[in-house]
């Protein structure tokens, strides 16, 4: 028997026709994703927002950080980004629906106007639980290779129409989330989803053009810089790079532009696991974690009170760069070594 990969799986089922009865009900939704957006957390939004508009319903995005611009054409559907206004566009809104976060800390500035709404957020997501958790009702999955698959089965379920600009942002949400289609996360469903959203208009090589060939020439400085701070101890199979504070402002580019940095020690022979620092400055570190194998990121992650995914995951930790980098090191290493 052939197995319908498109199929909305039945758990995620339940947990949709649970949500939808109060998404519908709202006559304006307010959308949020994590600090510093990234290609899922921004597809998804943009998805989310064209299928409620087909029901007749006013969306805004408000995110806690400005909408990075390497996905600005996703706002050419007509989708309105009013992060600039922040807790005073999130008041007007009947519901929140955040996407791509699992613990309220992750919405920053956001945070304390999220937890004081008087109707909890609704939340679509597909990280690993947080310790904060954001709202009470949930499409959660962690099966899901981006939250933008949940998305695609929030749309089949309510039986929209998935337009082509509502396709091109469901796919960026997975293109990027699994690294082009190859990290582990790339599952058979995965890859049955893309297909379906390319049947919808998608055309992967504009796609790819559009997210990974056409990047700003201070984006390859930066790297050119930082791919000189590696650093590979094979005795634990360990790998680390680092931004100093300042570097992005130097060659003129965003957070966003470090997306794919630590896939560079990642890919190293032997590596097991790939450590990004990235110094903020006002004595905060931002540090990714991206694994191989069995290592758990997200385990390592919330030692340093972050999280994410069992192959990437990252935390905030307070201290200079060389102080977390000793600190952060220190305890990969004893975790790697206890197997």
């Amino acid at each position: 028997m052939t197995l319908d990969l498109l199929a909305v799986p039945l758990l995620r089922r339940s947990a949709i026709d649970a949500l939808v009865p109060h998404l519908l009900s709202a006559r304006t939704v307010a959308l949020s994703t994590h600090i510093n957006a990234d290609g899922d957390g921004c597809g998804s939004e943009v998805a989310l927002a064209l299928l409620l508009a087909q029901k007749g319903i006013d969306v805004r995005i408000v995110n806690p950080t400005p909408w990075p611009a390497m996905f600005n054409w996703l706002l050419e559907s007509g989708v309105r980004d009013e992060s600039a206004r922040g807790a005073a566009a999130l008041r007007e809104a009947d519901r929140l629906v955040v996407l791509d976060i699992s613990d309220v800390r992750r919405l920053g500035g956001l945070a304390d106007a999220v937890r004081s709404l008087p109707v909890p957020p609704l939340v679509i997501d597909h990280h690993l639980p947080g310790d904060e958790p954001p709202g009470t009702l949930h499409v959660t999955d962690t099966t899901a290779c981006a939250t933008g698959e949940l998305v695609f089965d929030l749309a089949v379920s309510m039986g929209v129409e998935i337009t082509p600009p509502m396709a091109g942002a469901l796919y960026a949400a997975l293109m990027t989330d699994t690294g082009g289609f190859r990290f582990s996360n790339t599952s058979a469903r995965c890859l049955a989803v893309a297909s379906q959203l390319v049947a919808c208009g998608v055309d992967p090589e504009e796609m790819y053009r559009r997210i990974y060939a056409s990047v700003p020439i201070g984006r390859l400085r930066l790297i050119s810089e930082a791919l000189r701070t590696i650093e590979a101890d094979f005795a634990t199979g360990i790998a680390t790079i680092e931004i100093e504070a300042g570097q992005l402002a130097r060659h003129n580019v965003t957070p966003e532009d470090l997306d794919g940095v630590v896939e560079y020690p990642r890919s190293i022979e032997g590596i097991r696991l790939a450590l990004l620092f990235r110094d903020l400055g006002h004595g905060k570190v931002k540090v990714s974690f991206r694994t191989l194998g069995t290592v758990d990121a997200n385990q390592l992650a919330r030692r340093f009170g972050g999280g994410g995914h069992a192959k990437a995951a990252g935390a905030l930790v307070e201290g200079s760069l060389a102080a977390v980098k000793a600190k952060v090191t220190t305890v990969a290493r004893d975790l790697l070594k206890e197997g």
